[in-house]
């Protein structure tokens, strides 16, 4: 893919009311010219990389804790990734594990976005070496 095209996942959280179809027809409606595929996890954009940005920041914009996004290497339809074309899934695991953690940060975002402070939790205390055998030993 040149460094001209870009292609775009965006991740709906999934504690989010946002659909896949609402979010694919905002961003059609935003009239960039990007092509858009709706996903089972909200939708890939593509288009040049200054279309896509726009895009990007509108739909951080309008959705800020609910749909997330990150670059795709690959272009909508690519038949090495594409299922229609037999094509394979890595990473689909990883987009999963990512996929579930979304509400945690957009709960950790939406306070920041509110000025809220927390603290950090202390550091646990170090098991000394001796106390560890003492463990090892009685579990024989």
């Amino acid at each position: 893919m040149s460094g001209e095209r870009e292609t775009r996942l965006f991740m709906i959280s999934p504690d989010s009311r946002v659909t896949p179809d609402q979010l694919v027809r905002a961003v059609h409606a935003m009239g960039k010219g990007v092509k858009v595929k709706e996903t089972c996890y909200g939708c890939l954009a593509e288009g040049s990389e200054e279309n896509i940005g726009e895009v990007l920041a509108a739909v951080r914009e309008r959705y800020p804790y609910d749909v997330f996004s990150k670059k795709r290497a690959y272009p909508a339809g690519d038949p090495r990734r594409c299922r229609a074309e037999h094509g394979t899934r890595p990473g689909y695991a990883q987009l999963e594990a990512e996929w579930e953690s979304l509400p945690l940060i957009a709960c950790g975002l939406e306070s920041c976005g509110k000025g809220e402070k927390h603290e950090l939790p202390p550091e646990p205390e170090k098991l000394p070496v001796e106390d560890f055998k003492k463990i090892t030993e009685a579990a024989r």
